[in-house]
């Protein structure tokens, strides 16, 4: 090991306990989730772009394991594992490794294996104070290390759920729009072949294959599917399963039948994922742009406006706070506050901590219910690096 190398370890571990010892004042317990873990779990939750990255294989007793994308579900299931009813409050942080494949390749920024020190908080009803916590307290966590120069990206995928419900839109083209969300940089383009029906995520598989699909019937639908790949040759590659291409393909059959997404919803998606502001102007922005519609999302409307203000008087400047409707996350278990903090040297592709309201993903995790839900990691070796960089 070089001196270099072991200077840079005692670095990121000095900087690791500076941010848990925030943490654990503002009475997060420390936990340490296991890293290996059940890989069904993670790939029914994560998303397609995180599922194809996470590193799967199978141990000698046949199980299907993984080495954890994230640390947030590990806990959701430690949490589960302590607690008879998954509904009782509970705060947690905790500093660890994480590991996934880096398709651009690995450098310094997106190692393949690196650390996240973060913190989750689980059965608060009030649900944007705790929200406002949790972003006050990474951010007091990172400043407490030394960067000062940052900024706060929000989102807020209640906000979009609320614009789809005053576009009058039909469950399955809901559906259909919240998955194509999960990719946000794609999203215009897919929304544009919506409302002209040439939609290019439709596979092309035969008609009378399709027309066999039945979601009253997944059994039957999914041995269709799996004669059909047996017959032309075609293997399972990667980490869909069966049953995820069944799901899909039901959904592609369903939609045949479905008019092209009518071209007023369609401008009405579009103007909200324009939005781009400041914090304290945005929510007058949506409020503008829904003004007049037969259903409103006044709920959405008024939670986002408290969070803002809680925030304010958690001592975030509003000034480092811009809000984007189109900012989704492609974690496929975010439900409705989004966010990341982003340091100006390293650039927006690579933010110095995530986090958001994920509240179905403790029943993903075997939970009865769902769970009010909230947290956000920070990515410790970028943290290091845009210290540094502030510092030279």
């Amino acid at each position: 090991m070089t001196t270099e190398t072991t200077r840079d370890f005692g670095a990121l571990e000095k900087q690791t306990q500076t941010l848990m010892s925030v943490f654990t004042k503002a009475s997060y317990e420390a936990v340490a989730p296991t890293i290996l873990q059940p890989a069904d779990v993670f790939l029914d939750v994560i998303g397609e772009s995180l599922r194809a990255r996470t590193y799967v294989f199978t141990d000698l007793d046949g199980a299907e394991l993984c080495l954890r994308p994230d640390l947030t579900v590990p806990t959701c299931r430690l949490h589960l594992a302590r607690h008879a009813d998954p509904r009782t409050p509970a705060r947690y942080c905790y500093s660890g490794a994480a590991f996934r494949f880096q398709p651009q390749g690995a450098d310094a920024a997106h190692p393949r294996e690196f650390h996240q020190a973060g913190i989750e908080r689980y059965g608060d009803t009030e649900r944007e104070a705790a929200e406002a916590e949790v972003v006050a307290t990474v951010v007091r966590a990172i400043e407490k290390t030394g960067l000062k120069d940052w900024s706060l990206r929000l989102g807020d995928l209640g906000l979009f759920s609320s614009i789809l419900d005053v576009a009058g839109l039909s469950p399955l083209w809901k559906k259909r729009l919240d998955d194509a969300f999960l990719r946000p940089l794609a999203f215009r383009d897919s929304l544009k072949a919506f409302a002209s029906d040439t939609d290019a995520t439709r596979l092309r598989v035969p008609d009378t294959l399709l027309s066999s699909l039945k979601r009253s019937d997944l059994a039957a639908s999914e041995a269709a599917i799996g004669a059909y790949l047996e017959e032309n040759a075609i293997e399972l590659i990667g980490t869909r399963t069966l049953s995820d291409i069944t799901e899909h393909l039901i959904g592609v059959a369903e939609g045949r039948e479905e008019k092209p997404l009518d071209s007023t919803a369609a401008d009405l998606i579009g103007r909200y994922v324009g939005i781009t502001a400041p914090a304290r102007t945005a929510g007058a922005k949506i409020a503008e742009l829904i003004n007049g519609a037969p259903s409103g999302s006044a709920a959405a409307l008024e939670s986002y406006d408290r969070r803002i203000a809680l925030l304010a008087n958690a001592g975030i400047d509003l000034d480092r706070v811009t809000f984007a409707a189109e900012f989704g996350r492609t974690m496929a278990y975010y439900t409705g506050l989004v966010f990341e903090v982003r340091a100006k040297s390293l650039g927006p592709q690579s933010p110095i901590a995530t986090g958001g309201r994920y509240d179905g993903l403790m029943r993903a995790a075997g939970a009865s219910v769902d769970v009010p839900a909230v947290g956000a990691a920070i990515h410790t070796e970028r943290l290091m690096t845009a210290t540094l960089g502030a510092s030279s």
